[in-house]
């Protein structure tokens, strides 16, 4: 059996597991669906492993199970552990070989995520708890993550349709059901905030120091493009400068969250996370990146609708007559303002630097292939056919995930891709009504989600990326644990009625309760 033909078998292999995992509550059969997943990805794996010593890469392996081990043992010890250090993973791109091409992938989540299975083995083999913790989402979940999976069927690219399966949807999706696993606790809750936020503003700190040293990190892409065009733009730790743009958006839309709902009700904790929203937004700016400052306006926008509902239509009024005239002055929008005001031959692929232009080839692409699509990772190959060119060039990024997804996946996949996108906001919206907390939480989790999923309309790597994973548990873990605070207006005018009066009062006590 060759290499191609076992991708081939475990893409339906994981998606039967991730669907059995995710779906079913019953302990036997979710563990059963938890080995099957791996068992897809260690089908793929041969293709993708680089050609070397058998004998390194068996004691690689055996060192990396020894590692998930340990880490299982402490995660089922302190749970939150778990969350922790997904958190502090999640922007840890290592350089690796595939076969025979380099990739940069997220090296150390996946150990993280890899020994959280574990310890989900264990706790599914030995607790015997009927549960299924993504309640509303686990449908939306399991449907699209169980497509994405089975769409290696018919890939052209066998190679990326591994990749992705491998290294994105069945870790990712295991990464959602271990967030919404995770302890209810504020202590825990609050430790994450920080960590995102020290993160965030480390990372800041470090993109403002590349604009003022004009210096790059270990990316000549960036460096060639600073040398020939304006502004300069940095990426930090980053490999792309709008991935660390979106990073610090979901960091400033999280403080801002936890903002205006009260979560910081000391001034000097105001004060702070103030300081750190300014310092994330400078570094933000020097990214220069259209899509994270889309995902950061609508986000805010999104956020003050939800916290002020009505009241917010004066705020974002205000707002967009500050905001308008900036955006329109601003370096990163010079190549949009003459397509807007002065019609300049180029129109929207010039705008958009020659998006418009391949979203109208994946649209094309997704017309062709309608129920099917080209297979998970077809993309970039199915484009340099349709264009009558021996290979994609190498500056052809997939800009708009419904078009990526809808083209590599067809019409089910892009309906499925809606579905979880609008599950995701509805689930965080009904954990918002219950205590501050689960308030807080859900409506972070909001706004992580729904600035992923803007900022990938402009440049895709929606399923790719593990916070949008991580913010569905998120979630989920806040309505599974909600405490609704207030009751039905008609329960409380009822109690109100029927409330006895008061009792005499001498004083200032009530006659029963005399001061001790």
């Amino acid at each position: 059996m060759t290499k191609e033909l076992l991708v081939q078998l475990g893409g339906p292999v994981a998606a039967v597991g991730l669907v059995w995992l995710i779906l079913w509550s019953h302990p036997a059969v979710r563990l059963g669906g938890l080995l099957l997943a791996v068992v897809g990805v260690c089908l793929m794996i041969p293709l993708l492993l680089p050609s070397s010593d058998p004998v390194k890469l068996a004691g690689v392996g055996a060192a990396a199970l020894a590692v998930a081990i340990l880490l299982a043992v402490v995660f089922h010890r302190w749970p939150w552990a778990f969350g922790l250090l997904a958190i502090a993973a999640a922007p840890a791109r290592i350089p690796v070989t595939l076969g025979d091409a380099d990739a940069n992938l997220l090296v150390p989540l996946y150990a993280i995520v890899a020994s959280g299975a574990l310890k989900l083995a264990y706790e599914l083999l030995c607790d015997r708890v009927w549960a299924r913790e993504l309640g509303f989402l686990a449908w939306p979940v399991a449907a699209f993550a169980g497509w994405l999976a089975a769409s290696a069927v018919w890939a052209d690219s066998h190679r990326e349709a591994a990749i992705d399966v491998a290294f994105f949807v069945v870790p990712f999706a295991l990464l959602a059901v271990l967030v919404s696993r995770l302890p209810w606790k504020r202590t825990a809750l609050s430790s994450a905030y920080t960590l995102l936020v020290t993160l965030a503003v480390a990372f800041a700190g470090v993109g403002i120091y590349q604009w003022v040293a004009r210096e790059i990190f270990w990316n000549p892409k960036v460096e060639v493009f600073n040398a020939f065009r304006t502004p300069f733009r940095v990426n930090s730790v980053f490999w792309d400068p709008s991935i660390y743009g979106r990073f610090l958006v979901v960091a400033i839309l999280v403080s801002l969250a936890v903002l205006l709902l009260g979560g910081a009700r000391r001034r000097a904790l105001a004060l702070a996370i103030g300081g750190a929203i300014a310092v994330m937004w400078i570094g933000l700016l020097f990214s220069f990146s259209q899509s994270s400052f889309a995902a950061l306006a609508l986000g805010t926008v999104l956020l003050i609708l939800l916290v002020w509902r009505w009241r917010a239509l004066i705020a974002i009024s205000l707002a967009l007559a500050v905001l308008v005239p900036v955006v329109a002055l601003a370096p990163q929008f010079d190549n949009v303002r003459p397509v807007v005001f002065a019609g300049r031959e180029g129109g929207l692929d010039s705008a958009t630097g020659g998006r418009y232009g391949q979203m109208k080839s994946g649209v094309h692409l997704a017309r062709e292939n309608p129920v099917l699509g080209v297979g998970l990772g077809g993309y970039l190959n199915a484009y340099a056919e349709q264009e009558n060119l021996q290979r994609a060039p190498g500056r052809l990024a997939q800009h708009a995930s419904p078009v990526t997804v809808a083209a590599e996946t067809g019409l089910p996949g892009l309906a499925l891709f809606v579905a979880l996108a609008a599950a995701g906001l509805a689930t965080s919206l009904r954990a918002a009504r219950g205590s501050p907390l689960s308030r807080i939480t859900a409506l972070s989790a909001s706004a992580i989600f729904a600035a992923i999923m803007i900022h990938s309309l402009f440049y895709s790597a929606f399923f790719e990326d593990p916070m949008m994973w991580g913010a569905l548990g998120l979630a989920a873990l806040a309505l599974g644990n909600r405490e609704v605070v207030e009751e039905p207006k008609r329960t409380r005018e009822r109690a109100r009625v029927e409330r006895p009066p008061p009792r005499p009062v001498r004083s200032g006590w009530p006659l029963s309760d005399p001061p001790a």
